[in-house]
């Protein structure tokens, strides 16, 4: 029986939409359980709290405080300690779930779950590794997504590697095309960080850590040309965005072309198996729920305004990783590339600020950034 601790007062709705989602995914997985992690009295309140507390594959686990998505690092961190998402993130640590599930605050989700479950040897960052819609039909996995705004190359391959990890056990590709994000796709272009990353993903790619496409541009996220793309987490997030703007566009043109005058209406009624596809092909909701990779514990981000649909979405990945073993899988990355990973693991960051400051993590004492 897998276990999936679920941070039921994360996001902007909170219960509203964690429970609908917990109840759907219990009906559609019987080998699963799940641990609801919240405040009770809120919790109580819901139309679904009588008959998921009688469902023998679901408990509620009483937390005091929430985290919300206004709320700085050192106030998740220091001064709600018994917030949902951290007693969420301690029933991974303790061993009593495989997987924890938040969609709340993405740098308190990120601080929290490397302070409580550490990050693996060989990693200097957990990364954040999300799905992007693309053409074919599937998704290319991009990662980092926000997680470290500024890397090293090192900190690239890092993500190159755990990322592999992460598609082969979710989609069943044994060897997962990596690109890595660039402004072309010759050698020679990027600046020096992008260079070198290159260098050392072919070296990678030529010791068979890593099967590496080379340099690809922000099209071929769409494109589906590779199933990884690696890149800083502010241009990963970028991507992000403009692949969420884009799901928008089309949702708000189908509504207008409908209600325009009856030509349009015509029109829009003959082209709307085509349309509907397209839409249902760019909803970003089908790919809800990104890795938190690189850490000691399975740890799964929901975007923050996702629906029902969308957080059963995270809770799906949440459970594929723990069936298929995704820590074991990355963790044999880590050691088969070693070699290679030991220079990044040993020296310290140059010119790499992350997005969540690991002074703020790891020095209990000090003042985090905001």
């Amino acid at each position: 029986m897998i276990t999936i601790a679920v941070d039921a007062m994360g996001g902007d709705f909170g219960p509203a939409v964690t429970l609908p989602a917990s109840q759907a995914f219990l009906d559609a997985h019987p080998d699963a359980s799940l641990a609801l992690v919240g405040r009770t009295d809120v919790l109580a309140t819901h139309p679904l709290h009588a008959r998921l507390l009688s469902n023998a594959r679901c408990r509620i686990i009483a937390a005091s405080d929430v985290v919300t998505m206004d709320d700085s690092l050192e106030i998740a961190l220091r001064r709600k300690k018994d917030s949902s998402m951290r007693v969420a993130m301690n029933q991974v640590k303790s061993g009593v779930a495989q997987a924890a599930v938040s969609a709340g605050n993405t740098a308190a989700l990120m601080a929290i779950a490397r302070y409580v479950l550490k990050t693996m040897d060989g990693v200097d960052r957990p990364a954040i590794a999300g799905q992007i819609p693309n053409v074919m039909g599937t998704a290319t996995t991009v990662l980092d997504m926000g997680a470290n705004v500024d890397c090293s190359a090192e900190h690239l391959l890092q993500f190159a590697v755990i990322g592999s990890a992460l598609v082969s056990v979710l989609s069943g590709s044994n060897n997962p095309s990596v690109g890595l994000l660039n402004i072309g796709e010759e050698a020679i272009k990027g600046n020096e960080v992008i260079k070198k990353a290159g260098e050392l993903l072919r070296s990678a790619s030529n010791s068979g850590d890593l099967n590496f496409y080379g340099n690809v541009e922000g099209n071929d996220i769409f494109k589906g040309t590779v199933e990884i793309v690696v890149c800083d987490g502010f241009v990963g997030n970028v991507a992000l965005k403009t692949s969420e703007g884009l799901a928008s566009m089309i949702s708000e043109f189908l509504k207008r072309e409908f209600s325009r005058n009856i030509f349009t209406k015509i029109a829009a009624i003959i082209a709307y198996p085509i349309l509907s596809a397209l839409k249902r092909r760019v909803d970003h909701r089908r790919y809800n729920g990104a890795a938190l990779l690189g850490l000691r514990g399975l740890v799964f981000k929901s975007h923050g305004s996702a629906d029902a649909f969308a957080f059963e979405r995270a809770l799906n990945r949440a459970y594929d990783a723990a069936r298929n073993n995704l820590l074991e899988r990355v963790r044999e990355r880590i050691n088969h590339a070693a070699p290679l990973l030991v220079a990044a693991h040993l020296s310290p960051p140059t010119n790499a600020s992350p997005a969540v400051s690991s002074m703020a993590l790891d020095s209990p004492g000090s003042t985090p950034a905001h």
